[in-house]
């Protein structure tokens, strides 16, 4: 009786410690994605700094474009 109690503990604690590493392999695969995305994020937000700062450095903020 109590060999088999014990065997059920014993094969859910295996179970367990199995589905601990196996999370723990998605969390770790999802910190690299989410790595990556911000890193590609703040390049994007650099890149439409740099394309928009040119554009606006001859203009202040009342000043009509040319074309008016």
């Amino acid at each position: 009786m109590i060999e088999k109690r014990l065997e059920n503990i014993e094969t859910k604690i295996s179970y367990q410690e199995d589905q601990i590493e196996e999370l723990s392999k998605t969390i770790y695969q999802q910190q690299q994605k989410l790595d990556r995305l911000e890193a590609i994020c703040a390049s994007l937000a650099n890149h439409i700094q740099s394309m928009a700062e040119p554009r606006n450095a001859g203009m202040t903020a009342n000043e009509r474009p040319p074309h008016y």
